[in-house]
């Protein structure tokens, strides 16, 4: 799914939303599977990459062009979320 599609598929899930045809989770969900499409049907020229391991890194998806830079970029967002504590996360990575 490139850019342009997973944006329509967003604006139509909040546009039957904003008209009361779906609910709030009813449109979460729609809006997390056209994510979800879109970071697994990537067609950059990175690689989508899951973290396997412990909380809170567990499940974490990021594009990168490297392992290495994955790993950085899950870090990072490890850091963001723990506030920056220090705390050491053991985790893989898997390339989707």
């Amino acid at each position: 799914m490139d850019r342009i599609s997973a944006l329509r598929n967003i604006e139509e899930a909040l546009r039957a939303f904003e008209e009361g045809e779906v609910d709030l989770a009813a449109t979460e969900r729609q809006v997390a599977t056209v994510l979800r499409t879109y970071a697994t049907d990537f067609e950059g020229d990175d690689d989508v990459f899951r973290a396997v391991g412990d909380p809170p890194a567990d499940g974490l998806v990021v594009i990168a062009p490297s392992a290495p830079a994955a790993r950085e970029r899950v870090q990072g967002l490890i850091g963001e979320e723990t506030g920056e504590r220090g705390t050491e996360m053991t985790f893989d990575l898997e390339r989707l």
